[in-house]
């Protein structure tokens, strides 16, 4: 009876979420406390299901921009991406070994860091043939920091009274994975929500070259390389979108379930996270990760402001 009360306030819970009914800092904490009193019913679906619908999501998201606001955006972001993942990577690999850190998870951590956060871990991890274990404490951590920006970063935001495009090149560059990207720029204003989900793409593509890096640090040959084709999804919807394909009615429609869909998304998010993944990792693994990430958002927050 319990059981079944569970998975009935679970599926009530992301209903509410879907009809707008909650925001998206609301959505994550509802599924981390969830969880930490409940726990997830559907631990399987609820992983599944946050990857399929962020997915779906930002190309949701991509018919309500513009082919040549979308490219000026990348071209601004550029610069500061390189410059960002070129640092965060090469600071990850100093830190880790100051720490001792497992290598592995060190560069698990560091890439999910400087591109997008679990996507990224994901797909570098069987490209240098990382454990189970090295992969759930480096995503649980990243996770975990997803939450705690989802609720700094906009706070930070209105404390320097950013602009909605340096907010959301700022939300782009320094959190980690793409649905607390969004989720945070999601409430700052739909100027700061396009720029944040456009640079954070364009940044994504970057798990190619990364990927190809790995393999040679880590002596690995012969793996398979994620590529994130949804990124194709998303440029075509805004190709549709700019030409007019579609009536305005119908677009405006397809963005709106798109921002609601990320909110289900972040409250599925919210139900994975697990503290005692966390503290079986140690404490090393997250002051690096805290560390690091401190870096790169106080660094980029620098270079914005200036």
């Amino acid at each position: 009876m319990k059981d079944l009360f569970t998975k009935a306030a679970y599926l009530l819970i992301i209903s509410i979420a879907f009809l707008g009914g909650i925001n998206s800092p609301t959505a994550l904490v509802l599924g981390f406390v969830f969880t930490l009193v409940f726990h997830n019913p559907f631990p399987t679906y609820s992983q599944r299901g946050f990857h399929l619908f962020l997915k779906v999501s930002v190309v949701g998201l991509g018919f309500g921009m513009f082919i040549n606001e979308t490219l000026e955006t990348g071209k601004q972001g550029l610069e500061l991406t390189m410059f960002s993942i070129f640092l965060t990577i090469g600071f990850g690999y100093i830190l880790g070994r100051i720490l001792k850190l497992d290598v592995k998870l060190a560069h698990l951590i560091s890439s999910g860091t400087a591109i997008c956060g679990g996507s990224a871990i994901a797909a570098i991890a069987p490209v240098i043939k990382a454990k189970s274990k090295t992969i759930s404490v480096a995503i649980g951590i990243v996770f975990f920091l997803n939450a705690i920006a989802l609720f700094v970063f906009p706070a930070i935001g209105h404390f320097f009274n950013l602009t909605q495009e340096q907010f959301g090149l700022w939300c782009a560059i320094a959190i980690h994975d793409t649905s607390s990207v969004v989720g945070a720029a999601l409430g700052y204003g739909d100027e700061a929500l396009r720029i944040a989900t456009t640079v954070k793409l364009t940044r994504t593509l970057w798990i190619i070259p990364l990927s190809i890096l790995s393999m040679f640090l880590f002596k690995t040959k012969g793996e398979k390389i994620k590529i994130p084709y949804f990124i194709i999804l998303f440029i075509i919807a805004i190709f549709i979108n700019s030409c007019h394909v579609l009536p305005e009615q119908a677009t405006s429609f397809i963005v709106l379930m798109a921002k609601r869909l990320l909110v289900v998304t972040l409250f599925l998010v919210g139900s994975n996270i697990s503290i005692n993944d966390l503290k079986a990792s140690g404490v090393k693994p997250i002051v690096f990760a805290s560390i690091l990430w401190l870096f790169i958002s106080v660094f980029s927050l620098a270079y914005i402001l200036n």
